[in-house]
């Protein structure tokens, strides 16, 4: 299906701030839909021979729609639209005429000419047509409910017409917004109410405000209900505003545990102020599970952080262990505990920061990259550089994966680039723990250096750590091998991770290393979640 900026870019010859404003019409005309309980078309000139093409629809919530099929993109002409093209011409509300068939529907066209006003504030030219045809075959004696919809109706659909609807959007504001059923208060022109749906009294009642609304000083009680008195101002400050024309954005008020959105919009049919509409909407409950949602998000960052302290101390620990260690291999062994526990501990970190199970891994990655130069036990300066973009990770993926890059990274410094004159037979880089054999020649006209690489595709990430080291034996094979580090990496990512890994000879020289980690993962019942 076409966009109404697709449409009307390709069928007529619109200005971009003709289609913005259009855009703002269809964005905010659910409500004059529900109001007039009919269905919303919006049309515009494809020809000057009266042709017209629908580039949105909008259906009522509060009456049955006169359209079971679709009507954006169609183009019509002749007889049909020519209520539209009075409107369009003329520059008025067309409401003649007699009641039309479609199939078995019957429907009572009208037309509004949409205007956008200039930058001096004067009504421009006509710029599209909405039209408003309404389902007749449930027409019924009209409510108190009803008749007031259909007068604010009349009212949204003039100030259409004159280019006063709908009001600008405030900056950083969301497009959710109070329906006309979840509550609608009429204010005439001094701020007294002067009608209250049943949904609107009823929210106002869980406030607090037990009596009736009709002739109430709305700006005034809101100033009395609000449990904050600058929540009490600022949404009486909205009301006054309205009442002035202007478009306040949307207020929230509080009182005694309950919350309601209010959005206030002022009535200024043929430029004159005869009052305010004001929507609201009960929202206790949604502000309960973001204040329940809130709570929970600060538990989990507090249990992260908690994570992280241990690990630091356990890492300490270690460390001091080591330090009063005097076999050389369990020195080593020890310090190696340290660095993955490290690793471990920097993603809860970041986890603590977060608001949520997932963190940004290249941040994550060039930490342990910078810390494997600065530990590895090599007297050759590494150069480590990153290419392409991990992305977001959830925790589950993050915390094994960041172990594989560690253990990878360090054995590609310390086990790649020997010192000069190291001439004994010693491990190979990029296979965490290898069995030793004899180091080929580096080329020295090679800058030592690792790289790691990731990338998504079709919801695998691809990772490869490359060295230009001294390359793996002929005879390697990363099945049998039998070093710690080695294990560690493959136990990760056959399971944690369910990946896959692969340890070959570079194209250039050197060692590369190739993970491919799915980015779903396997639920308990057999299902997967991204």
């Amino acid at each position: 299906m076409s966009t109404l900026r697709d449409l009307a870019e390709e069928h007529t010859h619109l200005r971009p701030a003709d289609i913005d404003h259009l855009h703002r019409i269809a964005g905010d005309w659910q409500l004059l839909s529900d109001l007039s309980f009919a269905d919303l078309l919006l049309w515009v000139p494809v020809d000057a021979d009266g042709t017209f093409l629908c580039v949105a629809q909008v259906r009522p919530t509060t009456a049955p729609t006169a359209y079971q099929d679709d009507q954006v993109g169609r183009i019509v002409g002749g007889p049909e639209v020519a209520h539209l093209g009075v409107a369009y011409s003329q520059g008025r509300i067309w409401r003649e005429g007699d009641p039309v068939w479609y199939g078995d529907v019957p429907a009572r066209h009208e037309a509004i000419p949409v205007r956008l006003r200039t930058a001096e504030g004067e009504a421009g030219e006509v710029i599209a047509v909405v039209g408003r045809d309404t389902n007749l075959s449930t027409a019924r004696t009209p409510s108190q409910l009803e008749l007031n919809y259909l007068t604010t109706a009349d009212d949204l659909a003039q100030m259409i017409a004159d280019g006063t609807f709908p009001p600008p959007r405030h900056p950083g504001e969301t497009t959710s917004a109070p329906r006309v059923g979840d509550g609608l208060v009429r204010l005439d022109a001094g701020g007294k109410v002067t009608y209250a749906s049943p949904n609107a009294q009823s929210a106002y009642r869980r406030l607090g405000y037990a009596s009736h609304l009709v002739g109430e000083d709305l700006a005034a009680l809101h100033r009395r209900l609000a449990g904050d008195p600058l929540d009490g101002t600022e949404a009486s400050n909205g009301i006054l505003a309205a009442l002035r024309g202007e478009a306040p954005p949307r207020r929230e008020i509080d009182a005694r545990g309950a919350t309601m959105l209010t959005r206030a919009l002022p009535l200024m049919p043929a430029g004159v102020p005869i009052g305010a509409l004001v929507l609201v909407r009960d929202i206790t409950e949604v502000r309960r599970r973001d204040r329940a949602l809130i709570t929970k998000d600060a538990t989990i960052r507090e249990i992260h952080h908690r994570v992280k302290n241990n690990l630091q101390t356990v890492a300490a620990l270690l460390r001091l262990q080591a330090r009063r260690v005097a076999m050389p291999e369990a020195r080593v062994a020890l310090e190696e505990s340290v660095r993955r526990v490290a690793s471990i501990a920097l993603v809860h970190e970041t986890l603590s920061m977060s608001s949520d199970e997932a963190v940004e891994f290249d941040g994550i990655v060039d930490r342990v990259a910078s810390a494997a130069t600065e530990v590895a036990a090599t007297e050759v300066s590494v150069g480590m550089r990153r290419r392409g973009s991990f992305g977001v990770l959830p925790a589950e993926i993050a915390t094994s994966l960041v172990m594989v890059l560690n253990e990878l990274l360090l054995n590609a410094v310390e086990h790649g680039f020997p010192p000069a004159d190291e001439t004994e037979e010693a491990p190979v880089a990029g296979a965490s723990g290898m069995v030793p054999v004899a180091a080929p020649e580096v080329d020295p006209s090679l800058r030592p250096e690792v790289v790691v690489s990731a990338h998504r595709f079709r919801k695998m990430l691809h990772v490869s750590v490359t060295d230009n080291g001294r390359g793996l034996p002929p005879d390697f094979d990363a099945e049998r091998g039998s070093r710690l580090g080695l294990q560690i990496v493959r136990a990760l990512i056959t399971g944690e991770l369910r990946g896959t890994i692969e340890l070959r000879a570079g194209a250039n020289g050197g060692t590369e290393a190739v993970l491919v980690v799915p980015l779903a993962r396997n639920t308990h019942d057999g299902r997967s979640q991204g």
